[in-house]
């Protein structure tokens, strides 16, 4: 069944009005008519199964069949990764989605080969969010991710609003196993925490002593070096299992 997605929507206060390229997309390239069926979230957790009650151009006029029950909670996972080369954010992103990360931060870091800044980074902030809307609506995830723009490393490793396990993937030899400090996280109560993950020339000997000073610790991910997109989707496995 097609998916849409109405931003905060208020499902009680049926019928509903989708509008733009969600309406456009339905009725143009779905060819949903009147008395078809779809399901429509809001990004904030909740779905509804509806029927299309009328669509014009770019506006779709919905009502609400049935409330579809919520999605059992995950683990509150924060990917923050070295913006990586080529096109690898878009799967990342995509991937991120699929394994249920609520929030993803894109870090220029010393070595990141990419360097946005100003227009370009909001840019491709906005195209990341658009691949994370289209990774809900395939995989059936009803919270939208938060998707940042991209920020300093040093910036980010100041900030104190994100969960209290920190995790910092590291090629250093006294990184512990990732199992061990999850398991651990976990015995102390975490149900979440941040995956902090370098570009390709990984993190620098400073940038490490930065992320050990606020907090993070170093982990290994075993004894195989692995591309960026491998790690990342590698540590947003073992944190699900870990902390769901």
């Amino acid at each position: 069944m097609h998916r849409c997605y109405l931003p905060k929507a208020d499902f009680s206060a049926s019928p509903l009005v989708i509008e733009g390229e969600e309406a456009h997309h339905a009725l143009r390239v779905m060819r949903l008519r009147a008395g078809d069926e779809c399901e429509l979230f809001d990004g904030c957790g909740q779905a509804a199964r509806v029927r299309v009650l009328a669509g014009h151009g770019s506006s779709m006029t919905v009502e609400v069949q049935e409330l579809l029950p919520p999605m059992p909670p995950v683990a509150d996972i924060t990917l923050a990764l070295a913006v990586p080369k080529g096109n690898n954010m878009d799967l990342i992103v995509q991937k991120a989605v699929e394994l249920g990360v609520s929030r993803i931060i894109p870090l220029i870091s010393e070595r990141t080969i990419v360097r946005l800044s100003g227009k370009d980074a909001s840019a491709k902030a906005d195209k990341w969010r658009r691949t994370a809307l289209e990774a809900c609506k395939q995989c059936g995830v009803n919270t939208l991710p938060v998707v940042e723009d991209p920020q300093a490393y040093k910036l980010f490793l100041q900030r104190s609003d994100l969960p209290v396990l920190k995790v910092q993937c590291a090629i250093v030899p006294h990184a512990r196993p990732l199992r061990q400090v999850l398991e651990e996280g976990r015995a102390a109560g975490a149900r979440g925490c941040v995956l902090l993950i370098g570009p390709e020339g990984d993190f620098s000997p400073a940038e490490y002593e930065a992320a050990e000073q606020a907090g993070y610790t170093p982990t290994g991910l075993g004894p195989i070096i692995l591309r960026v997109e491998t790690a990342v989707f590698m540590a947003a496995a073992a944190a699900r299992y870990a902390l769901d």
